[in-house]
């Protein structure tokens, strides 16, 4: 075996460890690495190169093995800069520490060794017990922080997983409570499956076209669910408005608009001590999804962009659904026509964003009207 090949009698490549306890020796000079080794070999597996081009295969094939590398600075085909460089591009600099241990070192090398990542310099000739307990310190560092990194990582993959079940105990709640006004034959029975399709839909394109708004894709899926609860209110309302076949009265219609006020009345009751952005999503939706954008709408009479952008998304999509939908009162447009009407002003004032994504939606909107929704 050359002096340029791996050396490792404490070394197995077949080895599968726990822990990273390999240290990489990269020296030209052999009884630099002999000294190394006597050092470290009792307590870490230890891999032995004489060049920079070896240093590097070893780092590559070994990265999750390697628990620091002795790194020597003036070395054949690669010298211990390129090394540096090398961890530095491919990311591995954060993961193994990097010592270096030279004798012909200057301020502007020490310098650029840093500035590359590495955790010390140690110069030669070395200190047994200086080298050990240096190199000690910085294995425990890296040791110490991979620990963290790997408890931050087990607590969020727990905290993903409660809030997906936090997620779908909410859906489960939403569903359930809409479905009340399902039974009550108010609305087709899949009215609301489409209102929360539909506001995907149009949120997608939103995120997309309107990166103002800073919706992100937990938030879009929050505000879907949401939607579901944009008429719960009209649980309130007696069966005499809810199902009357002809027209409303004046006086009908001002008890009818209270649905949006009762929904957020029945929201109040089920209001956590600590307000979520789930509630106030559904929240809003409840009350804001029938405000208009030039303000006459109910039951504030919000105006602009005081309507919270997700009101103003489930607001054009219930419309077009009670259009293209058959209802005690009426009977259902065509999709094509509720789109013209919509973009006409005749169901009321939209946003020109709003108006803009409903048009880019139109394609899978009207097949999902069309029946391809399940």
């Amino acid at each position: 075996m050359s002096e340029t090949d791996y050396i490792g009698q404490n070394y197995s490549s077949g080895d599968i460890y726990l822990k990273r306890n390999v240290i990489l020796i990269a020296d030209d000079a052999m009884i630099n690495r002999e000294i190394l080794k006597e050092i470290f070999e009792e307590q870490y597996k230890i891999m032995e190169v004489s060049n920079g081009e070896k240093a590097i295969d070893v780092i590559e094939t070994n990265q999750n093995r390697l628990c620091l590398v002795l790194l020597d600075l003036v070395m054949p085909k690669k010298t211990g800069m390129d090394v540096l460089e090398y961890m530095n591009e491919n990311n591995l600099i954060e993961t193994i520490p990097v010592i270096m241990i030279t004798g012909e070192a200057t301020d502007e090398t020490d310098e650029k060794a840093y500035e590359l990542g590495a955790s010390d310099i140690i110069y030669k000739p070395f200190s047994t017990n200086v080298i050990m307990r240096r190199a000690k310190n910085i294995i425990e560092l890296y040791e110490h922080r991979r620990d963290i990194e790997r408890k931050l990582a087990e607590r969020d993959r727990e905290l993903y997983e409660q809030r997906l079940k936090l997620q779908k105990s909410n859906e489960f709640l939403v569903n359930a409570l809409s479905s009340v006004v399902e039974f009550r034959n108010l609305e087709s029975g899949e009215h609301i499956q489409r209102v929360k399709f539909f506001t995907k839909i149009l949120l997608r394109y939103l995120m997309k076209r309107f990166p103002k708004y800073k919706i992100s894709q937990e938030a879009a899926d929050l505000i879907a669910n949401a939607s579901a609860l944009h008429d719960i209110g009209k649980i309130a309302i007696s069966d005499n408005i809810l199902t009357k076949p002809g027209k409303l009265t004046d006086k009908e219609f001002e008890e009818m608009k209270k649905h949006t006020i009762y929904g957020c009345d029945i929201l109040d009751k089920f209001k956590q001590e600590d307000e979520n952005e789930f509630y106030k999503y559904c929240y809003d939706i409840c009350r804001y999804h029938h405000e208009r954008y030039d303000g006459k709408g109910y039951p504030d009479g919000l105006k602009g962009d005081s309507i919270p952008i997700w009101a103003q998304v489930v607001s054009i999509v219930d419309v077009y659904d009670a259009l293209v939908s058959k209802r005690v009162y009426k009977n259902a447009y065509a999709a094509e026509d509720a789109y013209r009407m919509i973009n006409n002003g005749e169901c009321g004032e939209f946003s020109s964003d709003i108006l803009e994504c409903f048009e880019l939606a139109k394609e899978e909107i009207l097949i999902v009207s069309e029946g391809a929704f399940s």
